[in-house]
């Protein structure tokens, strides 16, 4: 059994034959020491990283083009070549001419007069998608697809159970999906799904590209404000009046005054410029989970500083959990170490709640055994995260404790403190009251 640590330290992989190195092999030789192949992976921080984005290349076009050879090295367009007919999917040989997808059909067969149209044939795609997803989830249960030809995977549960980094898993699934359904993808890797999908259309077709937490900012830093997700055209020309061109230009800006300006969308793209993504891949399959997380600027030891942050998460899930009308009757915490080892437990409640006491108390034990178990490693953590599932209609929450008095800790008397505070903050805002345990050590 190979040792999480020994995983941790790959450098390179082989695309081709999924062989592992925890250092780049000789780049001279451009190949594989192993198979002799020249489709390495190499980047320092390969081993550590478990969100990915998986496109499929062309997807329309590629599936027209297996099933018919004689199209090979033709260019293809799919999509209706009448009216108002626009461009689904272009194949690569076609987009050397100019047509992309989404193209009124009259424009790009202007671009490239030769191009052979074809009728889109929705069913077919639909079942090989069906295959695609069907290789995606034999490797990890956490797939969040996007559309029929794309998806985010969170592999970071699978390095024990497959005995290989999440990169060499992805490039399984690649080799997988080009020998049984004869298509291609591109692959992107990161820590976040925002850089994760960025990664994914630099490289196309048959990309793997990666991009780490430590050149992030970086990365980022001369690209434009259109390349966040949610900056359209209208928000591009307000960020452009403030002065902000490029990611870079949101990056020298403090979060607070993104926040101030923008709201929470501003406080959003202060994140997300720093590469920094608390969005989790989401499985449209699993039963439906209300939760929150925070990734920290600098990894936490203490018991004490994680509570502090755990109150506030508490606080947000049982805010969506009362806007939705639900309640859970399980709570589940999340942390992720400074090596980005995932960590999660659970506590079933006895009986359902929308109370964020009631979910800190049931979370604020888990945290605490788990950084006691974690303390002898001196093990640090960078994200820490809770969520309410097994979830139930709001009429069932939080029913009067039967042996109690309804004094402090009855569940009556913590429903009305938390309305009372619910109803400050709907007049006032979320700022105007909170909880002591919710400023403990904050600067004043």
């Amino acid at each position: 059994m190979r040792d999480p640590e020994s995983l941790a330290s790959v450098t390179a992989l082989c695309r081709d034959c999924l062989a592992e190195f925890p250092r780049a092999p000789n780049l001279r030789s451009e190949s594989c020491p192993r198979c002799g192949s020249s489709r390495l992976v190499c980047h320092p921080e390969l081993g550590r990283l478990a969100i990915a984005h998986i496109d499929c290349d062309a997807f329309y076009a590629a599936i027209e083009k297996r099933d018919n050879p004689a199209l090979a090295g033709r260019p293809v367009l799919v999509g209706h070549d009448s009216g108002r007919g626009v461009v689904a999917t272009a194949c690569y040989v076609a987009r050397r001419f100019g047509p992309r997808s989404a193209m009124p059909m009259y424009k790009a067969l202007e671009l490239c007069p030769h191009a052979v149209v074809i009728r889109p044939n929705m069913e077919k795609y639909k079942q090989v998608a069906a295959q695609v997803r069907a290789i995606f989830d034999a490797a990890t249960p956490l797939v969040e697809p996007l559309s029929l030809d794309e998806a985010f995977l969170d592999l970071s549960g699978t390095t024990a159970l497959f005995q290989r980094t999440a990169a060499a898993t992805l490039a399984h699934i690649a080799r997988e999906i080009e020998r049984e359904i004869r298509i291609t993808v591109s692959i992107g890797l990161s820590d976040t799904k925002f850089l994760a999908k960025m990664a994914s259309d630099m490289n196309k077709p048959r990309g793997f590209t990666v991009i780490g937490r430590a050149e992030a900012v970086t990365f980022l830093h001369d690209l434009p404000v259109t390349r966040l997700p949610g900056v359209g055209a209208s928000l591009a020309n307000r960020l452009k009046v403030d002065g902000l061109f490029t990611i870079g230009d949101i990056q020298a800006k403090p979060a607070t005054d993104m926040a101030a300006r923008y709201g929470d969308t501003g406080a959003l793209l202060a994140n997300l410029a720093r590469g920094l993504d608390e969005r989790a891949v989401h499985n449209d399959r699993a039963a439906k989970t209300v939760s929150a997380e925070t990734t920290f600027e600098r990894d936490i030891a203490k018991v004490e500083d994680l509570l502090q942050r755990l109150w506030p998460l508490c606080e947000r899930v049982a805010a969506r959990l009362k806007a939705k009308g639900l309640a859970g009757r399980s709570v589940a915490v999340k942390l992720k170490t400074a090596r980005f080892k995932l960590l999660t437990r659970h506590h079933r409640l006895s009986t359902p709640t929308q109370l964020a006491e009631q979910i800190y108390r049931a979370a604020k034990p888990l945290v605490e055994r788990e950084t006691t178990a974690q303390k002898k490693q001196g093990t640090r953590f960078r994200l820490i995260g809770v969520g309410v599932d097994d979830l139930c209609d709001a009429s069932e929450a939080d029913p009067p404790d039967l042996f109690a008095n309804d004094g402090v800790e009855g569940k009556a008397h913590m429903a009305k403190v938390e309305q009372a505070m619910d109803a400050v903050r709907a007049k006032f805002g979320t700022a105007a009251i909170g909880k002591g345990r919710g400023f403990r050590g904050q600067k004043r």
